[in-house]
């Protein structure tokens, strides 16, 4: 079997290049996953961009118009405080997205028109259909321009997966929190706030003690390749001399 160290990184690594592009599926998900990476590169003076891919009408019991409205408001306010340089709203029906060929050549508009050189998608195996709808649609859209020269990324959000990179994020964990509780509307549906710091805290393990809070993604290594491949490469990893 492989030692751990073949499997989890053991050390944290620089942020990636500038300017990003982070595909969010919902108004908070790039805050919950990636919230702290965003701050760091809002204070490194990077470039970043932010799509919320759903309108969020299905995170609640209130009335969906008014609810769309208010998850935007807290996207809006949430981005600024996060030091995101420009906002993109796709507005797709919440828990109704689909790959379909109008939505990958959005996508591809808006890579050509942002030259990103990190591109961040939740990562597939994450539970939520519209998490693992949104990284397939970007998948393909980078497949689908041929020409794409940075990397892509996945992060996490609800749950943990394989990853080959960690980024220490204790120095900025507070202000990420403080974040978070701007998505007041969705803090009262579940525990969203304990489920962040647990994430934060349990990417800390292969980290030194005095490592805080860190996030975890998946440097994927050929866009040439389908997104399901590399998904099950990254887990044949975890059997390897069994």
């Amino acid at each position: 079997m492989l030692p751990e160290s073949e499997l989890i990184p053991y050390g944290s690594s620089e942020l990636p290049p500038g300017p990003w592009l982070v595909f969010s599926p919902h108004p908070d998900d790039e805050t919950f996953g990636l919230g702290g990476s965003l701050i760091l590169a809002s204070q490194q003076k990077l470039e970043t961009h932010v799509v919320f891919v759903t309108d969020g009408a299905l995170g609640g019991t209130t009335d969906q118009g008014s609810l769309v409205n208010c998850r935007k408001a807290e996207a809006e306010q949430a981005s600024a405080a996060l030091g995101v340089s420009q906002i993109h709203f796709f507005g797709e029906p919440d828990r109704g997205l689909q790959v379909s060929d109008r939505l990958i050549e959005r996508v591809c508009e808006l890579i050509r028109v942002v030259g990103p050189a990190s591109v961040f998608i939740p990562t597939p195996l994450e539970y939520h259909p519209d998490h693992r709808a949104t990284s397939e649609i970007v998948w393909r859209s980078v497949q689908a321009m041929g020409d794409f020269s940075g990397e892509v990324y996945g992060y996490e959000v609800s749950n943990l997966a394989p990853i080959n990179l960690l980024i220490d994020t204790s120095a900025v964990a507070a202000q990420k929190y403080e974040v978070v509780k701007i998505y007041a509307s969705q803090l009262t549906e579940s525990k969203y706030m304990a489920l962040v710091k647990a994430v934060d805290t349990a990417r800390t393990f292969s980290l030194p003690l005095e490592c805080e809070a860190a996030e975890g993604f998946f440097r994927f290594s050929d866009v040439s390749r389908t997104l399901e491949e590399q998904v099950l490469e990254s887990l044949r990893l975890f059997f390897k001399g069994s």
